[in-house]
């Protein structure tokens, strides 16, 4: 059992009727019925600065905390603030810019911030709070997928590698630069292209690395799903630095957790194993696209995210389980 499942045991199941998506799919955000036609989507993400600038920081935990309202299909309504900053720092003007980073991703897709909390801590800390509406019935879960379907990535993956590198002033400004661009993009274009689609499986690309998102995903869908490595799209430099030794802790345990569930082939290196397990921050969403409809959401969201990759298929077989080749 992983120490979030130790965790996570203590919780116990809800029994409202009117919940429709808890805790217990691992899903991307908590889902409760309204009415016949509504249902509110909530959703909570913050964390520590991934990149030096402030401003780039607040951009990308708010388009992270808006990803997973996307994630299931719904349309963000309003977002809080969660802050923790050392009080010793307020003059220097940084949480302004973290605030202001925040707003301006906020604002740019009409969804006001209606306030928020803050602590003194020595760490700062920020994300979101935020609150969005969806149909019942048209709702994106994880656990949706079907054999047949195939796997289809928005963004390149690589970008906890690079905050690592970050950290340890080895990251080139260029490579900085493509992963703060892509981090900071929102995933709302993917989502008008997955709701206007019927697509019903999904889900985002976060902290648990993208193995950890598919094992989530077949897991709650009772299905199991093949990998194509090659396929799956990199940012530039991540394959280098983590070739440099530049792995984030959360990456590691990533791998040693999904180790059980999990077959590597041979060919598979060390390097795109971990890459594969990285702890992503503001990754893209993953769709489970029913085969008939691949050409066209590829094609079209060629044309509106970072990437549009087949990365692998569902299929039959042990729920949970993931080839990689």
């Amino acid at each position: 059992m992983s120490e979030l499942a130790q965790v996570l045991r203590h919780v116990l199941p809800v029994e409202d009727p009117n919940v429709l998506i808890d805790h217990f799919t691992g899903d991307d955000a908590a889902v409760y019925r309204l009415s016949d036609d509504r249902a509110l989507v909530v959703t909570t993400d913050f964390f520590t600065p991934i990149v030096d600038d402030p401003y780039d920081f607040g951009r990308i935990a708010a388009t992270n905390a808006l990803s997973d309202i996307y994630a299931m299909g719904a349309r963000p309504l309003f977002a809080l603030n969660l802050v923790g900053f050392p009080r010793t720092l307020l003059a220097e003007g940084i949480l302004e810019e973290i605030l202001r980073g925040g707003s301006d991703v906020t604002r740019s897709v009409g969804v006001p911030t209606l306030g928020g909390h803050s602590i003194d801590d020595a760490e700062p800390k920020y994300g979101l709070v935020v609150v969005g509406e969806v149909h019942p019935e048209h709702m994106v879960t994880n656990a949706a997928a079907r054999p047949g379907d195939v796997l289809v990535l928005t963004k390149p993956i690589g970008s906890g590698v690079i905050a690592t590198a970050i950290k340890r002033a080895e990251a080139p400004d260029d490579v900085i630069a493509t992963a703060v661009d892509v981090m900071a993009t929102l995933n709302a274009e993917a989502a008008h292209v997955m709701t206007r689609a019927g697509i019903v499986a999904g889900t985002d690309i976060t902290g648990f690395g993208l193995l950890g998102h598919v094992r989530s995903m077949v897991r709650a869908s009772g299905v199991a799903a093949e990998i194509d490595s090659s396929a799956v799209p990199v940012l530039p430099g991540a394959r280098e630095l983590a070739d440099a030794g530049h792995i984030p802790g959360g990456s590691k345990r990533n791998l040693d957790d999904i180790s059980p569930d999990v077959n590597f082939a041979d060919s598979v290196d060390t390097v795109s194993r971990i890459l594969l397990a990285d702890a992503q921050t503001s990754g893209g969403l993953l769709l489970a696209v029913p085969a008939e409809l691949v050409a066209g959401v590829v094609s079209e969201l060629k044309e509106r995210t970072p990437a549009a990759a087949v990365i692998g298929r569902i299929v039959d077989g042990p729920h949970g389980a993931i080839s990689v080749s």
